[in-house]
This record gives C-alpha cells, sequence and structure tokens, in this order.
C-alpha cells in the first residue's frame, strides 16, 4: 500500500464501498473541518481497469464533503489517498467495512450485504470475524439474513419490525415468508412478532395435509377439517412423520437414480442456510439438500455444493474425486423405528425417576421444543407512566435479583433479559438438562420459581390461586405513586377510598369536593404531611389478596379472578378426587424428588 495525492476528478466512489448506490451521506459534522484544513486522513482507494483513475473503498463522506467545498471554492483540492493493491477485492470491502463500523454504524441488512460479498469472495465465517472483531455467532447471525425474503431485509432496514422479529423469520420457510407477509398486508389480520411470531411459525405439531409428500388416499391415519372444510391437517403427528420420512426416503432413491451426487436430509432441528452454499449443476457433482422443517414442510433444493467446493469447480477441479461419504448405515425408516423404541423404553423407565423427569421438565420449559411452546408474561402496558411503575416497584426488582442469580447458576450472562424463552433446540434442552442434574433439589426449586414467575400470566386467576395460598401481603411490594393516583378518576371510588384512609367523618365532610382535592387529602394521609395523620400500610381493596371491590357496579378483574379460584375450590370440596372413580381413595405420595 502506498500514499499519494490524486487529482478529485481521477476518484469515483467504488462497488467495494459499502455506501455505493446509496443516497449521499451526511456529511454536516465534517464539512466544517474539511473547510477549514481539508481532508487529512487519506481515503482508502483501488486502482479501476481504466488507467489513471481509482474507486474509492472507504472515505465516501470526505470526497462527497470534499466536493462540496470544491463547488464553493470553484476548485477540488486534490485528496490523500492509500492506493490498495489491484485485484484483491476482499480487501477493498474489508477496508469499507472496517472504517464505516469504527464511524457510522451500518444496519445489519448492509453488513449482510457486504459480509455476503466477502464470503463469494473466499473469506470464511471465521476471517470475517477476527477482521471485525466480531463474535462468530453474530457474523452467522448477520449472515442468516440471506434466508429472508428481499422484502422482510427492506422492512428490517427501514426499522419496520425489529430484531427479535428477524431472528425468527431467518427460521421460517419462504412460504411461512410469504404468509406472514400476506398477515402484515392486511390491516385486519393480527401480525405475529417476536416471542408470539416464534409460537406462530413453531407453536406445535398442527400439520396441514398440503405438506404430505405421500398420497393422502392411502394414508391410514386420520386427518381433520377446519370449520369450513377449506383445510386439512393430521390428527396424529407420529404418524405423519412415518409416512412423511418413507416418502423422502423414496424421493432421496429417485435423485440418486438420476444420477445426483448425493441427497443430504435437513432435518427438523437443523437449517438449511443458503449463504453457505452455491448453485452447481448435475454434472459438477451438485447435490440435493432435503430441508424438512417443524410443521412438516419439505424442501428440496437441486443443484447445491458448499462454496469451497465451488470455488474448486471455478478453477476447473472435479469433485468426487477424494473420499466420497459413505451413504447412511440406516434408512429414515429404520430410524424411525429405532428413535420410537428407545422413546418408549426411556419414558417407561422415567416414571421412577421423578427427580430426572422434573429437571428434563424445567429444561424444556426454559428452552422450548417443537413440542413444548412456554412464553414469558410480556407485561406490556401503552401507558409509559405505568411501566415505570411496574419497572421501578419493589417486587420487580426483588424477583430480577432472583433471575439474575439463576441465569448466573445455569451459566447465561446475566444481561439475558428472561430465564425462559429459548429457541427450541435438542441442544439446548440437553445442557440445560445436563446443568440441572448437577444442582440439588433446592436449587432446582429455585430455578422453578423463577421459570414459573416468568411465565405466569398477569391478570389471571392463577395469580390469585398463588397469592392466597402464600399469603402475599402487598404492602411489603407497593406504594401508592403519581401513576396509581393519576388513574383513579372516579369520584364515587375516591371517597370510598378517602373512608378507607382518613375515616368516615373526613371523606363526608369533602364529599363535594373536586377530585383532585381527595387525591390531596388521601396522599397527606399516606404521608403524613399537612397536619394530616400518618396512615400506615395501605393498598387498595383490588390489590390485596384475596381483592374485593369497592362499588356493586363490577367490571374489577382481579375480584372475577378470585371468583374464579373460589369457584374452583367450592367444586374440590364437593368432590375431593375427581380423576378417582367411584369415589376411590387418592393414590399414595410419590416418592421424594431424586437427581
Amino acid at each position: 500500500m502506498k500514499l499519494e495525492y490524486i487529482p478529485f476528478d481521477k476518484l469515483f466512489i467504488d462497488k467495494t464501498n459499502m455506501r455505493y448506490g446509496k443516497k449521499t451521506p451526511d456529511v454536516s459534522d465534517i464539512i466544517a473541518t474539511i473547510r477549514k484544513r481539508g481532508v487529512i486522513q487519506p481515503l482508502i482507494v483501488k486502482p479501476a481497469s481504466d488507467e489513471g483513475r481509482f474507486g474509492i473503498v472507504a472515505g465516501s463522506r470526505r470526497y462527497h464533503a470534499s466536493r462540496i467545498v470544491g463547488d464553493e471554492r470553484g476548485e477540488a483540492e486534490a485528496l490523500p489517498c492509500a492506493i490498495l493493491d489491484p485485484g484483491d477485492d476482499a480487501d477493498a470491502i474489508e477496508a469499507s467495512l472496517i472504517e464505516n463500523l469504527a464511524r457510522l454504524d451500518p444496519d445489519e441488512v448492509t453488513q449482510w450485504e457486504n459480509f455476503v460479498r466477502l464470503v463469494k469472495e473466499g473469506r470464511t465465517v471465521d476471517d470475517i470475524s477476527a477482521t471485525f472483531g466480531l463474535p462468530e455467532l453474530t457474523v452467522r447471525r448477520v449472515l442468516a439474513l440471506g434466508n429472508l425474503l428481499p422484502r422482510i431485509r427492506d422492512m428490517y432496514r427501514r426499522e419496520e419490525i425489529d430484531a427479535a422479529t428477524v431472528r425468527h423469520l431467518t427460521l421460517a420457510s419462504k412460504s411461512q415468508q410469504k404468509a406472514w407477509l400476506a398477515l402484515a398486508d392486511d390491516p385486519d389480520s393480527y401480525l405475529p412478532t417476536g416471542h408470539q411470531l416464534k409460537s406462530w411459525l413453531f407453536g406445535g405439531q398442527s400439520i396441514a395435509a398440503r405438506h404430505a409428500l405421500f398420497d393422502l388416499d392411502g394414508f391410514a391415519g386420520q386427518t381433520i377439517a377446519d370449520l369450513f372444510g377449506d383445510n386439512r391437517y393430521f390428527a396424529d403427528a407420529d404418524a405423519f412423520w412415518t409416512a412423511q420420512d418413507a416418502a423422502i426416503d423414496a424421493r432421496r432413491d429417485e435423485y440418486l437414480e438420476a444420477g445426483w451426487a448425493d441427497v443430504i436430509v435437513v432435518g427438523p432441528s437443523e437449517r438449511f442456510h443458503s449463504w453457505e452454499y452455491e448453485k452447481a449443476p448435475k454434472r459438477k457433482g451438485g447435490r440435493v439438500y432435503v430441508d424438512v422443517r417443524p410443521n412438516g414442510e419439505v424442501t428440496f433444493h437441486e443443484g447445491y455444493v458448499s462454496r469451497s467446493e465451488a470455488r474448486r469447480i471455478a478453477k476447473g477441479e472435479a469433485l468426487g474425486t477424494g473420499h466420497k461419504p459413505p451413504r447412511p448405515e440406516v434408512t429414515a425408516t429404520l430410524q424411525t423405528y429405532i428413535d420410537l423404541h428407545r422413546h418408549a423404553a426411556v419414558r417407561a423407565a422415567l416414571t421412577a425417576h421423578p427427580g430426572v423427569a422434573l429437571r428434563m421438565m424445567v429444561a424444556h420449559a426454559i428452552n422450548g421444543s417443537h413440542l413444548w411452546t412456554v412464553k414469558p408474561e410480556p407485561q406490556t402496558t401503552r401507558n409509559d407512566d405505568v411501566r415505570e411503575s411496574v419497572e421501578t416497584c419493589k417486587g420487580e426488582s426483588d424477583f430480577d435479583e432472583r433471575r439474575r442469580a439463576v441465569l448466573d447458576m445455569l451459566g447465561y450472562s446475566a444481561e439475558v433479559p428472561t430465564v425462559t424463552g429459548g429457541y427450541g433446540n435438542d441442544y439446548g434442552v440437553s445442557a440445560i438438562f445436563l446443568r440441572l442434574l448437577d444442582l440439588p433439589d433446592p436449587v432446582v426449586m429455585e430455578v422453578i420459581a423463577i421459570v414459573m414467575g416468568e411465565t405466569l400470566a398477569s391478570g389471571s386467576a392463577a395469580v390469585e390461586a398463588v397469592g392466597l395460598h402464600i399469603g402475599v401481603d402487598m404492602t411489603h411490594y407497593w406504594r401508592a405513586d403519581d401513576a396509581f393516583f393519576e388513574l383513579i378518576r372516579d369520584r364515587e371510588v375516591l371517597g370510598c377510598i378517602v373512608t378507607d384512609v382518613a375515616g368516615e367523618l373526613i371523606a363526608r365532610a369533602n364529599a363535594q369536593e373536586k377530585t383532585r382535592t381527595l387525591k390531596r387529602i388521601v396522599r397527606d394521609h399516606l404521608e403524613g404531611v399537612n397536619g394530616r395523620a400518618k396512615v400506615g400500610e395501605w393498598v387498595p381493596r383490588w390489590m390485596a389478596f384475596p381483592p374485593s371491590a369497592y362499588t356493586t357496579r363490577g367490571g374489577v378483574g382481579t375480584v372475577a379472578a378470585h371468583a374464579k379460584v373460589e369457584a374452583a375450590r367450592a367444586a374440590q370440596t364437593r368432590d375431593p378426587d375427581p380423576h378417582v372413580p367411584g369415589g376411590a381413595a387418592a393414590p399414595a405420595e410419590p416418592e421424594p424428588l431424586a437427581a
């Protein structure tokens, strides 16, 4: 690399520059400096194919600022440039990315465009990670944007969807992405995002009949139609997968007989990432990749090889000259036979080890799987004051402290927002399960308490049942704050609260006062100011355990939820063990938990 001053008219923005083709960048922060002192830091350029011209790899903003100054003065000055060796586009792309990442962080879509160009130039994920000081996982996540439809990438670039939504969409098939975009275009439809999108994509074994590769007329299992009969679904997921695996096996044999080099099945727990492969015809060793999704959908990607193999093809080298991987020892159907028998044996033996079963259950609740969908309570509200009140309350602070301890105990970063809400892969479940096996029962119970706390639905009867059983004292966790007083606007209710706090005499004397005055009276008594007697710990009736209402008008959610708990309690009193027929004695207590 050498340094030279190059005339302005000999420079242009090179295609390897990450800002190539974009609108003119904002240079307001550097234009004053360049007017006064000119360009001090050299631009990075590379020689162009036409003699004497140079493409700017890094320094687009300095170039545009210099053009503005040159127009003002009637003449543009030559610019200091560091000239790269000709012919290495990968070095040029890296130089552009490194400089721009250090100044104006590009959005992930722009990073993806440039990372893909680097991959095509022969850089590996490890190379990119080392060059830019990014974790390998971050590079892979950026490259995974290649699995998205272009319109979804554009929505992400424009910040119309968030990062969590994009992460889940990279796991979706093209047909699922199209279905999601159709929902986005329909103003009357619910558009799943974030954790809701994850549930929408992987929320169970509702397998549509249209995904079957086999003839439905010869299928021995049952299918169920929806209300209008437009769509059918398989009643038995296991029966579907048995038939689907056999059909995949048959299609695999057909591809091999047709002369394809190999057929690789990418199972439901894995992903086919298009950025890792390039197209190649059958005659040059192209393979068929069978992408099998948890929802039963199967996509056949014909004619692909790895990028390293593609480079060998480009050099004229033949594939298959080395060791050819042997065909699998067992067919997919035989593997299913093995899996089902092992599954039957393990779950039968598991009934004698409840401690092990508990830990596996907790691992599923934390990580999820294609059979388990566990979502954290989002604690959402549109009111900023309510959100701040909850985020800063004692209950949330105490819970977050225990959650951080559990995250640390499980080997996660304390900055992870939730313990639950994993990506549903087998590796994650197994890793958490093995960690839990090392923990004693009391510690596992602490983990369960956090998992249950995160997934306890706000406003539900479950909250009432737990709070009543434990005997939660809300005065320990709650104090009246500005958000609370702002939300109380009913005069009758305020009068009752004044009676609660200040007594009936003061409430009657101020019955005709404005709501602002009534709130002031309550505040003064709670704080013990302005001559008002300080009232000790107090909570409104709705928030106590058990809750109650101030009027007979109804419409209090906590009171309605409490009524459900009381109804369940009454039903148990009438029939203590409804699952034991004929009033027989309940079964004996199970053995204590054991690791």
